[in-house]
């Protein structure tokens, strides 16, 4: 069964910036949406940005006009650009995907910006 692996996290100052990728291990029928959430410690798992074909990018109110999302249809991977990083973007990233066969989430990836 396919599984979805994100790549690029760490640690990095406020201000700067951080670019992770989210690339299927295993076989993965098409895919028509993909996206990044992430969860802080204590709170809930948001929203961060969304792909869906035909339907352009969609973001968390949080990272509008920081993050980009964007995709290689043909590879079914993920990318997440992020600009301008605060402290308060500090979370585990989970890309997440969804094929004619199902919903497939990553183990996550750590994202720590320091002050």
């Amino acid at each position: 069964q396919a599984q979805l692996v994100e790549s690029g996290g760490g640690l990095v100052q406020a201000g700067g910036s951080m670019r992770l990728s989210c690339a299927p291990s295993g076989s993965l029928s098409s895919t028509d949406f993909m996206g990044w959430y992430r969860q802080a410690p204590g709170k809930q798992r948001e929203l961060v940005a969304t792909i869906t074909s035909g339907a352009g990018a969609d973001y968390g109110d949080s990272v509008k006009g920081r993050f980009t999302i964007s995709r290689d249809s043909a590879k079914n991977t993920a990318f997440l650009l992020m600009n301008s990083l605060k402290p308060e973007d500090t979370a585990v990233y989970y890309c997440v995907a969804r094929s004619y066969s199902g919903i497939y989430w990553g183990q996550g990836t750590q994202v720590t910006v320091t002050s």
